[in-house]
């Protein structure tokens, strides 16, 4: 099970959605087991798309 540090919140309104590593990101097709920090430049948040700079790590 991931630890905090390694979740990552979506800080825009109405969303949080919370990345895990552990889950991945199927729309994006992102593999289970990808860390925050090797996601691409170019991720979206899959809920609201915003970009990986509207994210802060829950730890």
């Amino acid at each position: 099970m991931a630890n905090p540090e390694e979740m990552y919140q979506c800080q825009t309104v109405n969303c949080g959605y919370i990345y895990n590593p552990d889950k991945g990101d199927k729309k994006g097709k992102i593999a289970k087991g990808t860390k925050f920090d090797e996601l691409p430049d170019d991720w979206k948040c899959p809920i609201c798309g915003a970009s990986k700079k509207a994210f802060k790590a829950l730890g």
